[in-house]
């Protein structure tokens, strides 16, 4: 890993921390986790230590030196675009990129926003929707998401090993996150074989097992 004087705040099971985790060892940068605990005493992201760092009480934000970093999307280009090391998660080419943020901004703006915790809280605590209730909303704008992310996947040419072509991209820092959440609400990915299939290629490269939730310092014991 190289040093680069990173620090990621992020959360565990954040589907945002994930991906700038993934995407920071695929560019094999070393970095200090500091974790950030979204539930307890009602969500450390709310605090004014760290409602400094983000105005928005979100997850992750990533400090590079004295500059502060944040949003998912625009930390991961950040990275890409200010460190040699690694794989290029974005494409060289203008049809590329627009191909590999298409299906990033598919997953971080329109499925992922509508599944998050914030979004779960105020189902619950607002209006009032029981788990049940909260499921089923979940389960359905995942699966709306990933059957179009299906369609644009399986028959297109440029699809290889991976998202988009035969190495990983920013794509893939989205699609692997977004498949845990699928999995953690027990929505039935048997129709979405491609899918399946990429999340299993990048899962055994070890950039991405690295970054599992479940690996993290902050996750709970077994």
């Amino acid at each position: 890993m190289a040093t680069s004087g990173l620090r990621l705040y992020g959360y565990w099971r954040s589907s945002a921390a994930y991906r700038v985790r993934i995407a920071l060892n695929l560019k094999k940068l070393d970095f200090e986790n500091v974790p950030v605990h979204l539930v307890r005493d009602g969500g450390e992201q709310h605090a004014a230590p760290f409602r400094d760092l983000n105005p928005q009480e979100l997850v992750p934000v990533l400090l590079h030196g004295s500059r502060i970093l944040r949003q998912s999307m625009a930390i991961i280009e950040y990275l890409d675009e200010t460190f040699s090391t690694g794989v290029a998660l974005v494409p060289a080419t203008a049809r590329d990129r627009e191909r590999v943020r298409a299906i990033s901004q598919m997953i971080a703006a329109e499925m992922h926003p509508l599944n998050n915790l914030r979004v779960q809280q105020y189902l619950e605590n607002t209006l009032k929707v029981d788990e049940a209730g909260r499921t089923a909303w979940t389960q359905h704008w995942i699966r709306t998401g990933l059957d179009a992310l299906e369609r644009m996947l399986g028959d297109n040419p440029s699809t290889g090993d991976f998202c988009d072509g035969e190495g990983p991209t920013m794509a893939d820092c989205c699609l692997v996150p977004q498949v845990y959440v699928a999995n953690r609400f027990g929505v039935d990915l048997a129709p979405y074989p491609t899918i399946r299939r990429i999340n299993d290629t990048c899962l055994a490269i070890d950039a991405f097992d690295a970054a599992r939730p479940e690996r993290q310092p902050d996750a709970p014991a077994p």
